[in-house]
């Protein structure tokens, strides 16, 4: 018997799992999603998701996981990188060693030589004792090196040694250390951005790029909305021990329709939140966190020639790449049409066919303007 305040079965409803309230229809939160957690069932337990986007994903994982390639995993912010990096590692020969993080941003650039790589005793000022670093902490089995985009640059060609000669030297020493570790790195960066702007290695991109795994964003995976919502709430509904059965049909939709720009983080903050504010067993979402949250996130340019960059891909984003004409890129950003296909060569903005990267398209006329200055 259904046992929410205020709340009554609908006795012509063809779904006695649909209680109203007024005109407000209820839905059992257990009849979200039969299928299970993963679409490996258990042997993926801490990911969600049954749809075609994470299925490849896992497919990816299965593939590369045997190997001691290097992954490079791409996605936006809150996609669940880790917990990918994670499922390599467990579903590796190395799975019985150790799989140590670094945050490359959560730590400060003077410091993070000395975490990867460790030092001698005597080797900086402060340094009284001899320090192993996560390479040597890893040995045998993974280091996932997160926010990788975030690496400094004069730190980079001495990781591209240790991945190429499996070796590397600590700080204030002379001798070389053989390692064996499998390195798996994320981003939620562009990377062929920052080679551009000369902030990441382009030799380093490659030998981390050998096998990329592309993240779906949340807003790209919405038959897996329900299945996380159920999950999300069982887990923050028994930390508080609370019984939660019934989701309102109008918060659904409202989950399901937003944009999650951040992602499964911000679709987690947001279900802990009601959580916390249900007083029955009905969840209750505070839907004006949704609308609060309903804009695009932007990480910040960190050049002025990045930014230049990024204004003018923005605008040809707004005019589906269109160059000229009185609703193309040119007449938003206030200049000729040919000064614009001039900025686009030199700021070498390229579109692939598949319109996955960031080339303009051009008119025929445009085209030709474009070669001729790329003549010059």
């Amino acid at each position: 018997m259904f046992t929410a305040r205020n709340l009554t079965f609908d006795p012509s409803s063809p779904r006695p799992s649909l209680p109203i309230l007024g005109d407000r229809h209820y839905i059992e939160l257990s009849s979200l999603s039969h299928q299970r957690a993963g679409p490996g069932g258990n042997e993926f337990e801490k990911i969600i998701g049954a749809g075609r986007g994470m299925s490849g994903v896992l497919d990816q994982v299965r593939m590369v996981a045997a190997t001691d390639s290097t992954v490079l995993i791409q996605g936006e912010t809150g996609t669940g990188k880790e917990l990918i990096a994670e499922a390599i590692h467990q579903h590796s020969p190395r799975r019985n060693r150790p799989c140590v993080t670094v945050n490359c941003a959560a730590i400060p650039s003077g410091l993070l030589e000395s975490e990867l790589f460790g030092h001698e005793r005597g080797a900086f000022t402060g340094a009284l004792v001899r320090k192993l670093g996560k390479f040597e902490a890893a040995q045998g089995g993974t280091l996932f090196l997160d926010e990788i985009g975030d690496m400094p640059i004069e730190l980079q060609p001495k990781l591209l040694r240790v991945l190429q000669e499996h070796q590397l030297e600590r700080l204030g020493s002379t001798h070389a250390q053989k390692i064996d570790v499998r390195v798996v790195a994320a981003t939620n960066q562009q990377l062929p951005t920052l080679i551009a702007s000369k902030q990441f290695r382009s030799d380093l991109y490659y030998r981390l790029n050998v096998f990329p795994i592309a993240l779906p964003a949340l807003r790209h995976r919405s038959e897996d909305i329900r299945l996380l919502i159920r999950h999300f709430v069982r887990t923050h509904a028994s930390r508080m021990g609370k019984t939660i059965q019934w989701i309102s049909s109008e918060a659904l939709v409202a989950l399901e329709q937003h944009d999650w720009p951040g992602n499964i983080r911000e679709l987690q903050n947001v279900i802990e939140r009601g959580v916390i504010l249900t007083t029955d067993t009905v969840l209750q979402i505070p839907l004006d966190a949704l609308w609060e949250t309903d804009f695009q996130v932007v990480s910040p340019p960190r050049t002025l020639a990045a930014a230049e960059r990024a204004h003018v891909v923005a605008a040809l984003n707004q005019t589906e790449w269109v160059v000229g004409g009185a609703k193309g890129a040119a007449v938003r950003l206030g200049v000729a049409r040919t000064t614009l296909i001039s900025l686009i060569r030199r700021l070498n903005i390229k579109r692939s066919h598949d319109g996955n990267s960031d080339q303009a398209f051009l008119s025929r006329r445009d085209e030709r303007n474009y070669h001729s200055a790329a003549a010059v």
